[in-house]
C-alpha cells in the first residue's frame, strides 16, 4: 500500500511538471505569434514604402532591391532561426533605408512617404516590444526545462528549448549617414 501512495505521488509530481512545462511552451508560441502579427504588418507596409520612394531614389535602388529580397526571405522562411535571421535583416535594411530618406527632401515632404515610415517605424517598436516579451518567455521556458528536476521530465517527453530573438551584431551598429 505504501508503495501504491509513492507510486501516485510520483506520478501526480510528474503530471504538475509537465503540465507546467506545456504552459510555458503555449505562452512561447503565443508570443511569437504577437511577433508575427507585426512582422506580417511590416511585410504589407514594406512594398508601399519601397514604390513610394523609388522614383526619387534613383541611386540606392540596390538598397530597395535588398529589402524587397529580405522581405520576400522572411515571408518564404519555413524555419524559425531562418526567419529569425531574415527579418533581423530587414530591421537592418529599413534602418539604412530611413537614413537615406533622410538625404532627400522631396521624400521627407511627401505625406504618402511620411505616413508610411511613420507607420513603420510603430511597427518597429511594437516588433521591439514583442521580442523583449518574447526572450523573457522564452527564458523562463528555457530555464525550467533545465533545472533539476524538470529536466528529467522534459527529456522524458521531449520538450526542446525554443530559439531566441536576438539582435544580429550588424544590427548593433549605429548607421553612418554621410550627408
Amino acid at each position: 500500500m505504501e508503495i501504491l501512495i509513492w507510486v501516485i505521488l510520483i506520478v501526480a509530481f510528474i503530471v504538475v511538471l509537465y503540465n507546467d512545462l506545456v504552459k510555458l511552451k503555449k505562452l512561447v508560441e503565443n508570443a511569437w505569434s504577437q511577433i508575427d502579427v507585426q512582422l506580417k504588418r511590416r511585410h504589407d507596409l514594406i512594398p508601399n514604402l519601397v514604390n513610394s520612394v523609388k522614383g526619387y531614389m534613383k541611386f540606392e535602388q540596390e538598397t530597395l532591391e535588398k529589402v524587397m529580397k529580405a522581405r520576400a526571405a522572411a515571408i518564404s522562411s519555413e524555419d524559425m532561426n531562418e526567419k529569425i535571421k531574415s527579418e533581423n535583416e530587414i530591421t537592418g535594411l529599413l534602418s539604412r533605408l530611413f537614413a537615406l530618406v533622410e538625404n532627400y527632401p522631396e521624400l521627407k515632404a511627401n505625406e504618402n512617404v511620411k505616413q508610411l515610415m511613420e507607420e513603420l517605424k510603430k511597427t518597429e517598436d511594437k516588433i521591439a516590444y514583442a521580442r523583449q516579451f518574447y526572450n523573457d518567455i522564452v527564458m523562463k521556458y528555457n530555464t525550467r526545462i533545465s533545472v533539476f528536476p524538470t529536466n528529467i521530465v522534459a527529456k522524458m517527453f521531449n520538450f526542446k528549448e525554443a530559439s531566441f530573438f536576438k539582435i544580429e551584431e550588424v544590427e548593433r551598429e549605429v548607421p553612418n549617414v554621410d550627408i
